[in-house]
C-alpha cells in the first residue's frame, strides 16, 4: 500500500495534475487491496478468474472513453480486448455481472477517498482566490435525483410507468467551490425524501467557520438557527412571503436595503437567530438574500450577490457526471451495481475538474472559460496519442476554442461606501426565543398501533 502512495505521487509531480489519465489511474488504483490478500482470506478454492483491481480498473476506463455505455461493454473490454498490461480474460458477460453484483461499491469509495486526497494537496496553488477570505472553506450543498431505470432491463420489464423501483434514488453532495472538487456525496435510497432530512450529516464534519450556499430546498428557520449556533456561515436567498422583523437598518435608499433582521414575525414560527437581509432592484427584477455574515464591512451586497453565483457550481458538477460521463444512462437495476457506476463516474468527474482547474490557473483565464464538455471529450483522446491535456489547453486552448468567454451570468449589485454604512446601536439584542414549527421534511411515518 504505502509502494502504492509513492507511485501515485511520483507520478502526480511527473504529469502535473494528470498528464496520461489512464497512465494516472493505472498507478493510482494500486492503492486498492491487493487481491492476493483477498485471496489468502477466501481459504481453499479456486481463485477469481478475474482479479479485483482489473475489474474497478475496467469500469473507470468505460467511464472514461465514455463509449462504453452497459455492464456488456466492460466484459467485452475485457475479455477481447488488453486493457493496459492484464491479459484478456477468457470469461461470460454474466461472470462479469455477478461479481460487480456481489463486489459493492466500498473498493471505489475508498479509491474515490484516496484521489480526492491527493488532487486536493496539488490544487492548493490553484483555488479560486479572494472567495470569502473570512471562512475556513466554501461548499455549496444540493441533491440531484438519479434518472429513472430502464423498464427494458429484465428485473423491471412488468413495472409499470411511475412505479416507485423505477427510482433508484438521488445523491446528496457537498462541493468544494475553491477547489472545484467533491467534499461528500451519499446515496439517498428514497428519491421522494426532503432535503432537509439530511442537511446537517451533510456538514457536520466541516470546519468550523465553513460557509455554506443552499437553494431554498434548505430553506429553514430551524437549519439557519443551527449553522449559526454550531459557528458556520450561510448565505441564502429570501423565500417569498417569509415574514421578518427588522431589528436596525445598516443602509437604505431605494430598493437597496441592508440591515438585520428576525425571521418570523409571529409566535408561532420564528428564528432564534438574527440575520441579516439585502435586498437590491436590477432592472425589473428584486433580488433578496440573508446571510448570518452580520457586518457589511465582513461582506458586502455585492460579494454576497457574487458568492451565491457560485452555487450554481454544483449544478453544473451534477451536470457532468450525468451528461458527460454518461450517468443519465444506468447499466442496471440493482442498487449495487448503480452505486458501483456512480463512484466511477465520480472518481472520473474529481480529475476533470482538478485538470480544469489548473489549466485555468496555468493560462491565466477564469475557470469558467475553460469548456468543461470539451475537456471531457478530448482528454482521453489526446491522452491516448500521448498528449499532456493540461499542455495542449493550456497552449492551444484559445485558438481550439477549449478556452472561450465564459456565459456565466455577470454580478451586477450595488456598492455602499464604507461611510454610509450605519453601525448597530450598542446592546442591539440578536437573539430570542425560538419556536420552529413542525414542516414535513420527508414521508410521514406510518402509524402503529
Amino acid at each position: 500500500m504505502g509502494q502504492a502512495r509513492e507511485t501515485m505521487a511520483r507520478s502526480s509531480e511527473q504529469e502535473g495534475v494528470v498528464g496520461d489519465i489512464e497512465v494516472f489511474l493505472q498507478d493510482a488504483i494500486l492503492g486498492l487491496e491487493p487481491d492476493r490478500q483477498a485471496n489468502r482470506r477466501r481459504g481453499p478454492g479456486r481463485p477469481p478468474v478475474l482479479p479485483s483491481l482489473c475489474l474497478w480498473a475496467g469500469l473507470l476506463v468505460c467511464v472514461l472513453r465514455r463509449g462504453f455505455t452497459s455492464q456488456t461493454a466492460l466484459w467485452r473490454l475485457l475479455c477481447q480486448k488488453q486493457l493496459w498490461s492484464y491479459p484478456r480474460f477468457l470469461l461470460t458477460d454474466e461472470a462479469v455481472r455477478k461479481r460487480l453484483a456481489k463486489a459493492g461499491s466500498a473498493p471505489l469509495e475508498k479509491f474515490f477517498a484516496q484521489i480526492s486526497s491527493l488532487l486536493r494537496q496539488r490544487l492548493r496553488g490553484y483555488a479560486i482566490p479572494d472567495l470569502a477570505p473570512f471562512a475556513s472553506t466554501v461548499v455549496a450543498l444540493d441533491e440531484t435525483t438519479l434518472d429513472k431505470v430502464a423498464r427494458s432491463l429484465p428485473a423491471l420489464r412488468g413495472a409499470p410507468a411511475g412505479d416507485d423501483r423505477l427510482l433508484p434514488g438521488k445523491l446528496a453532495g457537498l462541493f468544494d467551490i475553491r477547489h472545484q472538487q467533491w467534499l461528500k456525496v451519499q446515496h439517498v435510497e428514497s428519491a421522494r425524501q426532503n432535503e432537509k432530512v439530511l442537511a446537517q450529516k451533510m456538514v457536520e464534519a466541516l470546519p468550523r467557520a465553513s460557509l455554506i450556499l443552499a437553494d431554498l430546498g434548505y430553506f429553514g428557520f430551524a437549519w439557519f438557527d443551527w449553522l449559526t449556533q454550531s459557528g458556520h456561515y450561510f448565505v441564502s436567498r429570501l423565500r417569498a412571503k417569509t415574514s421578518y422583523k427588522v431589528i436596525h437598518a445598516h443602509y437604505q435608499k431605494g430598493d437597496c436595503f441592508d440591515g438585520l433582521i428576525h425571521l418570523g414575525a409571529y409566535r408561532a414560527d420564528r428564528a432564534q437567530e438574527a440575520v441579516r437581509l439585502v435586498t437590491f432592484r436590477v432592472g425589473t427584477t428584486t433580488y433578496r438574500y440573508i446571510t448570518n455574515v452580520l457586518e457589511p464591512i465582513t461582506l458586502s451586497i455585492y460579494d454576497i450577490a457574487r458568492l451565491y453565483a457560485y452555487r450554481w457550481d454544483i449544478e453544473l458538477a451534477f451536470k457532468l457526471i450525468k451528461r458527460e460521463l454518461g450517468l443519465h444512462l444506468l447499466w442496471s437495476a440493482k442498487v449495487g451495481v448503480i452505486l458501483q457506476q456512480v463512484w466511477a463516474v465520480l472518481i472520473i468527474s474529481q480529475i476533470l475538474q482538478a485538470l480544469r482547474l489548473e489549466i485555468a490557473g496555468r493560462a491565466g483565464v477564469d475557470v469558467f472559460e475553460v469548456s468543461m464538455p470539451l475537456l471531457a471529450e478530448y482528454a482521453p483522446r489526446l491522452a491516448a496519442d500521448g498528449l499532456d491535456p493540461v499542455e495542449v489547453f493550456v497552449q492551444q486552448g484559445r485558438h481550439l476554442g477549449f478556452i472561450r468567454p465564459s456565459r456565466r451570468t455577470k454580478i451586477q449589485a450595488p456598492i455602499i461606501p464604507p461611510e454610509e454604512i450605519i453601525p448597530p446601536p450598542e446592546g442591539l439584542v440578536l437573539t430570542r426565543t425560538a419556536r420552529h414549527a413542525n414542516r414535513n421534511c420527508g414521508p410521514r411515518p406510518k402509524e402503529t398501533n
